[in-house]
């Protein structure tokens, strides 16, 4: 796959495309880039055409503007929308992992004739703030993430559960990089924090939801109360996985993406 850019607005958005079939947009995580789902990809691939992207202050993309502001949802969306539509589709499934599962969410909401089946694997749901809804663990995460660079092996430990670290000692270091007091780290982090006006209410479609077992990120038992939020909605606990699904459980992550998707049951 190569690297192609699509200016939508303010900004210009970095992106990959691979395999063939209805499309299908995967949506990274907070701390992320599209390169998340190196190991997902493949696997979906043949039955999906595939679209990876960076979200605004992430990877590639960037923006057009001389002193850009912290995105919103609402922005983050309107991007998610602008490259589903500008790359000639109608409609796309979408699969949103963490804080992508908050911009899937979105979405769905604001754009909900672009999304087909929407699947939201460990985040939490909109409005309300991490904070909110965990206190006591996102206090520790963000005390974690202030002290980045030093702390990324704190921080790893907490994305990945520990015999999974023993089989991928290299993900210890991959925090090791984020500058959390960089001008685009800060827009990033205030994106991530944001509370929008946002009604759940408003998706109406197929989802499923995706929590891992072992997730000391964002508790299971938060990703999984969408379940009772949405209509259609079906709930899969991944056993043994912890918070990146896309990188710990690969395989089972995209039986059940595969499945949810393609399921003819599911039609109206």
């Amino acid at each position: 796959m190569s690297t192609e850019f699509l200016d939508a607005g303010d900004v210009r958005i970095a992106f990959e495309r691979s395999g063939s079939g209805p499309p299908l947009v995967l949506m990274h995580g907070g701390e992320a880039s599209r390169q998340m789902f190196s190991a997902l990809v493949p696997l979906l691939a043949p039955r999906f055409s595939v679209i990876t992207y960076d979200q605004r202050d992430c990877g590639e993309t960037e923006s057009l503007l001389r002193a850009p502001q912290p995105a919103t949802l609402a922005d983050l969306a309107g991007d998610a929308r602008a490259l589903i539509t500008g790359l000639g589709h109608a409609r796309a499934h979408v699969f949103g992992s963490s804080f992508g599962g908050r911009v899937a969410q979105m979405l769905a909401i604001q754009h909900r004739a672009v999304v087909d089946r929407l699947a939201l694997g460990s985040t939490w749901p909109l409005p309300a703030t991490l904070a909110e809804l965990d206190p006591e663990g996102s206090a520790s995460l963000a005390a974690l993430r202030e002290r980045l660079p030093h702390s990324a092996v704190e921080l790893a430990e907490r994305f990945f559960p520990a015999q999974f670290l023993v089989e991928r000692p290299d993900l210890r270091g991959v925090f090791a990089g984020v500058r959390p007091q960089s001008e685009r780290a800060m827009r990033r982090a205030a994106a991530v924090a944001a509370a929008p006006d946002a009604d759940l209410g408003a998706i109406s479609g197929p989802a499923l939801v995706i929590a891992g077992e072992l997730d000391r990120v964002v508790p299971p038992a938060i990703t999984l109360s969408l379940g009772s939020r949405l209509p259609l909605c079906k709930s899969v606990l991944l056993a043994d996985v912890g918070h990146a699904t896309a990188l710990q459980a690969p395989q089972a992550l995209a039986s059940h993406l595969v499945h949810f998707f393609l399921d003819e049951e599911l039609l109206p």
